[in-house]
């Protein structure tokens, strides 16, 4: 299959958008931008089309697929909201959406079962990103959109990413250049009582924590969304995170360093890339992806990340770093903002 990689700016932005239509309703998939990572979509409604998604990406079936909607008004739907979690719902989608939250709720029939992966709840959103939302708009359906890498890879954040990952896979990549928050969505489930979140993202659980009592999920047998493998997001190139750099960079020859925020004029690596010379975990998380892809293109011996505060987005970056690493070294413990170099 040839992949056809299309600009979304300027005057090929209009066939962009046509032709993933075209392609979304002939029962095809598409790579398209979100404000999170690069999403590949297809018709949610649609059990063929969303099993395409798992072949190109080589997902297992049991791991479920986040449906984006074309707006609100389309969760009842897909959702089936219970009377005492309306207020809730009501309150977080009118703050967050369109936005980085993705709610699971229970779900209708109207969505298959290869889209949940046989669970009786569905995860939803509805995208910020302006060429997403033009085209699930004009589309006027939901679409499946899991992040566009082969499973369990680093997510892309820009379409060369997407390209690295599944050129030959997929008909079309649309470019609407890097995304801006550089991490998937944080995921939620909303209880009586509590809003549990199931994955860390750019929404906090201190923001989350304005409209209930906020409870992070463990790391469960049982898939309940999107997301939850305890190892996921990972380069091919071993990665460890740890605040203490000595000994593996005596053991390895070529050591390449994620660094959060300063590195020190007597450490040696092979390369080193920093999130945020100015501490700014929005842009570290933004950057976070990027900067793993390209240490692991480097073909380094060893990747070796250092801790952020594990707090507010520092712990949904921290989230998807502990994931991704072979083993991860001295952590700190919740709450701590002072890691340094």
């Amino acid at each position: 299959m040839k992949t056809e990689i299309v600009p979304a700016a300027g005057a090929e932005r209009q066939r962009a958008v046509n032709e993933s239509i075209r392609l979304l309703r002939g029962g095809s998939i598409v790579a398209l931008p979100t404000e999170t990572v690069y999403g590949l979509a297809a018709d949610a409604l649609n059990s063929e089309a969303s099993l395409k998604i798992f072949e190109a990406k080589e997902r297992p079936r049991f791991d479920p697929l986040i449906v984006h909607l074309p707006d609100a008004g389309w969760i009842r739907r897909v959702a089936s909201i219970d009377q005492s979690q309306q207020q809730t719902i009501a309150a977080l989608t009118k703050r967050f959406w369109p936005g980085p939250l993705t709610l699971v709720l229970k779900r209708t029939a109207i969505v298959p079962d290869a889209v949940t992966a046989g669970l009786d709840t569905v995860a939803v959103r509805v995208s910020a990103h302006p060429l997403f939302a033009e085209v699930i708009t004009d589309f006027a359906g939901p679409l499946a959109a899991p992040s566009a890498n082969r499973f369990g890879r680093i997510s892309p954040t820009a379409a060369q990413h997407v390209a690295s990952e599944l050129q030959g896979r997929i008909p079309l990549i649309v470019d609407g250049g890097p995304t801006a928050h550089g991490l998937e969505s944080t995921i939620v489930a909303v209880g009586d009582e509590v809003i549990e979140v199931l994955r860390l993202g750019p929404i906090t659980p201190e923001q989350l924590a304005r409209f209930g009592k906020v409870r992070i999920a463990g790391v469960s047998a049982r898939m309940q969304a999107p997301g939850q493998l305890r190892s996921h997001y990972a380069p091919r190139t071993q990665l460890v995170v740890t605040a203490d750099f000595s000994s593996f960079t005596r053991e390895q020859k070529r050591c390449g360093l994620l660094a959060w925020k300063s590195v020190a004029p007597n450490v040696r690596f092979a390369a080193i890339r920093v999130l945020s010379p100015a501490g700014d975990l929005r842009e570290a998380a933004a950057r976070l992806f990027h900067y793993l892809r390209e240490l692991d293109e480097l073909h380094l011996d060893l990747i070796i990340a250092e801790p952020l505060p594990n707090e507010g987005l520092g712990s949904a970056i921290m989230d998807r770093l502990q994931r991704a690493a072979s083993r991860t070294v001295e952590v700190p413990e919740p709450g701590s903002s002072n890691v340094q170099f």
